[in-house]
């Protein structure tokens, strides 16, 4: 081989050295900036500052309704590591409390916790999510009704039917609501003649069939009302809201079941902007929150509502009566007056309806074929016993 031709080789390859040293070395370095953007990224999100919503509930501060929106937006914030956080104030602080879902819809508030039946005076066939007997379904039925029996489709059209820019999330199952706390016990229909009462929803229809004068109002309001005589009787909900907002304080009588509102749910509502715009791993998040709240509102409404109930009768001497079942035939029947004329008029309202009939004909008959009755079992433990057989006295000898 002559010399430069050896020579042209030994050059040829030393640039190649050199270029496979200098791609290395641009690799070496992309990669460190690679690296270093990896790195950095968490604190460009953290830079960015976690996404913040304002709330309001529609419940005063002390009510365990209020509690339980805060439970809501603990379990968001916790789950979501602070990258969403919810700020929940009171009924009042921003609107009052049945104009949220203007406030809601309007972006005046990020979201708010709340129920349907609040926002009947917009459309009347939100109430159907708790107001009324629900074909025999309690909460948690209504609940199954609304995510596997077309209900929360149905959710969809109710809201795009009044141009509501919101996203609603029913949760959170209710006991039976009593029928009111009265000045004395209800022992038959007369006594609702021109009473003036509270309530709210399909159940205003249901009471003034009844034969009271029916004023909706909200439930910080209620108790005010009745004692300076502008109510004469009012319902709410339960054995710890009422406690708590101070009908023992002016009725010493609560009547005990009710087919008013015998399977009413609590609504988490968002902004519909504000909630579209989320990235999608935190719209699931808020998806499954709504669940893991729900179980949680109706294991804590077992632990308060119950020894609250204990607390009424012997701190508060308040004294309870179960609902003639007279009275209770009755509500059906004037169920089924009010709910006809609304049929009559509201497409929707009629679908929704037979969309929860259908439901509850086999869900129902379901849980009562195969649940077994509770009060055998209770009476079994916990019921008066009966006192053991004395021993006859030995004879005298």
């Amino acid at each position: 081989m002559k010399k430069e031709e050896t020579t042209t080789i030994d050059k040829k390859q030393e640039d190649e050295k050199i270029g496979r040293r200098g791609f290395l070395k641009k690799a070496a370095v992309a990669g460190a900036a690679g690296v270093a953007a990896t790195v950095g990224f968490p604190n460009v999100i953290k830079a960015a500052g976690p996404i913040t919503m304002r709330w309001q509930s529609t419940w005063p501060t002390k009510d365990i309704f209020h509690e339980y929106a805060l439970d809501f937006a603990k379990k968001v914030n916790d789950m979501t590591g602070g990258a969403l956080k919810i700020e929940v104030l009171p009924a009042g602080s921003v609107v009052p409390a049945f104009n949220l879902l203007d406030a809601v819809s309007k972006g005046t508030l990020d979201g708010g916790h709340g129920v349907q039946v609040y926002h009947y005076g917009k459309q009347n066939a939100l109430a159907l999510w708790g107001s009324g007997p629900g074909f025999g379904m309690d909460a948690n039925m209504l609940l199954a009704w609304h995510k596997y029996g077309g209900g929360k489709e149905l959710l969809v059209k109710v809201y795009e039917s009044i141009g509501a820019n919101v996203v609603s999330f029913p949760y959170g199952p209710m006991a039976t609501q009593p029928l009111g706390w009265f000045k004395k016990p209800i022992t038959k229909m007369s006594d609702f003649k021109g009473m003036k009462f509270r309530t709210v929803g399909i159940s205003i229809d249901v009471f003034t069939g009844l034969g009271a004068a029916v004023n909706a109002l909200p439930g910080g309001e209620i108790v005010p009302a009745l004692d300076r005589g502008l109510l004469d009787g009012a319902e709410f909900n339960n054995a710890s809201s009422d406690r708590l907002l101070g009908f023992p304080d002016v009725s010493k009588v609560c009547m005990l079941q009710s087919y008013h509102q015998n399977s009413e749910c609590f609504e988490i509502l968002f902004n519909k902007t504000k909630f579209d715009a989320l990235p999608e791993n935190m719209k699931a998040i808020i998806e499954n929150a709504v669940e893991a709240a729900s179980a949680d509102v109706w294991w804590k409404s077992c632990d308060r509502y119950s020894q609250d109930y204990i607390d009424l009768q012997i701190k508060d001497k308040v004294k309870f009566y179960k609902t003639p079942d007279a009275i209770l035939q009755q509500e059906l029947v004037a169920y089924d007056e009010a709910v006809a004329k609304k049929e009559a008029v509201n497409p929707l309202f009629k679908e929704i309806l037979a969309s929860q009939k259908k439901f509850a004909e086999r869900a129902v008959k379901w849980d009562m074929d195969y649940n077994v009755n509770r009060r055998m079992a209770y009476n079994h433990y916990f019921g008066a016993k009966k006192a053991a057989p004395k021993k006859a006295a030995p004879k005298k000898s």
